[in-house]
């Protein structure tokens, strides 16, 4: 694409990668960004997101971060499901070492709002939903939409998060011998207010996971004193769901609370009093997918994914939407230094490869390595008791401060360095 005045860009997906990457790009000369988004307007599908360190560094780059705010997880318990008994608690000081923000958890709609305000007007194109692209001979990518439209782009970015696991367009087109399994891993999430629970004090005043032998249930505050009617997080996952071929698809979908309280019946009862506040039709349902690492995150020399569209792990670290914003502002530093060099888009890919790519292989490594001792003590046959606080112990703290505390903006950095 050397001595093209004018690149254009198609971001695939407006959540909070796709939303980053085209604040990020929209920022650089000779672009033309847009960002294709399936629904008819702004929706976020989920209850809470976690922000740490490594959140508040990119949003601060994306200037973003001012329209962000929530309940604080400085005083985190863990607890065993069955008796209510405190295995851990947390008080995060690393973090407000670094950053005063600290870590919190946040309704996910409300970062989505802060993104959106950042991106220029004219930028997101709605009910777009792509159904197919073709990589063009020579230069460019052409996408179709379920409307029958059709564009050409220079660069197509990936960033349709979960509905790429299931639609799998974007990356299926590249790869199209990469399978995704249902992990039998399903959460229902939803999001109440603060006041219905009241009446159980040691619910509301931390955030806590409640450990149980197959699955757990995790309370947080998404919301700070700014919000007159404060909202209430709760999540319950299941780790052993079986498969409903054609319907283990759900992304959001209606639960009835009879299904999810079925999940908790034998738990501590502060937990099934919780969980018997939610109205009928208030809990939502996602299931897990997840599938092998991808050696590469890029492909044709013209499409890069970015966030879960990359590595389909179903909320192992619980910064999901941090890595695609991260993905989005490196890729843009690329395409930024191509640009001034007037290389290649094709160059631009290389680098975010070079970057992104082992990063995320980093990840399934540490994953791996945590699979393998939680089976190693699975196999000693020690009582649950004794597996929880192991578990707790030795690897819900595992080190993990190059995922929680990188600096993005430093990541590049070092990379102009050895350049």
């Amino acid at each position: 694409m050397v001595g093209r005045t004018l690149t254009s860009v198609a971001i695939i997906g407006g959540g909070p990668g796709g939303l980053g990457s085209a604040i990020a790009l929209s920022q650089l000369p000779c672009l033309r960004v847009t960002l294709y988004e399936k629904n008819s307007e702004p929706r976020e599908a989920g209850a809470g997101i976690s922000l740490s360190t490594n959140a508040w560094r990119v949003l601060d780059l994306l200037e973003a971060s001012d329209g962000v705010w929530g309940g604080s997880k400085s005083n985190t318990h863990q607890r065993n499901a069955y008796t209510g008994k405190i295995l851990s608690i947390t008080q995060h000081p690393e973090n407000s070492a670094v950053d005063q923000r600290g870590s919190i958890r946040a309704r996910r709609a409300r970062l989505q709002s802060a993104l959106l305000a950042k991106v220029p007007e004219g930028v997101i194109q709605f009910n777009k939903k792509l159904v197919s692209l073709e990589s063009l001979p020579g230069e460019g990518v052409r996408l179709v939409f379920h409307d029958q439209t059709e564009v050409a782009a220079d660069i197509v970015i990936g960033a349709d998060g979960i509905h790429s696991w299931l639609d799998q367009v974007v990356r299926r087109a590249l790869f199209s011998d990469h399978q995704l399994h249902f992990t039998g891993n399903t959460a229902w999430r939803v999001l109440i207010p603060k006041s219905r629970l009241a009446h159980l004090p040691e619910i509301t005043s931390t955030t806590a996971w409640w450990w149980g032998k197959v699955g757990h249930v995790y309370f947080s505050d998404v919301d700070d004193g700014r919000d007159k009617d404060p909202q209430f997080e709760i999540t319950i996952r299941s780790y052993h769901e079986p498969e409903v071929v054609g319907k283990t698809v759900g992304w959001g979908i209606p639960a009835t609370n009879q299904r999810v309280a079925s999940r908790v019946e034998t738990f501590d009862q502060r937990v099934r009093d919780a969980v018997s506040v939610v109205a009928e039709g208030e809990w939502r349902e996602f299931a897990g997918f997840a599938g092998p690492r991808l050696d590469n995150i890029t492909g044709w020399d013209k499409v890069a994914l970015i966030g879960d569209a990359s590595h389909p792990l179903f909320g192992a670290f619980g910064s999901g939407a941090t890595f695609a914003m991260e993905d989005g502002w490196i890729l843009a530093r690329a395409i930024e230094r191509t640009q001034f060099a007037s290389q290649p888009a094709q160059k631009a890919l290389e680098i975010f490869n070079l970057i992104r790519a082992p990063y995320y292989t980093r990840m399934y490594e540490h994953l791996d390595e945590v699979h393998e001792k939680l089976q190693q003590l699975q196999a000693e046959k020690e009582d649950f008791n004794h597996f929880l606080q192991a578990k707790v112990n030795h690897f819900l703290y595992a080190d993990k401060d190059f995922i929680y505390k990188n600096d993005i903006r430093k990541v590049w950095e070092d990379y102009l360095s050895t350049e």
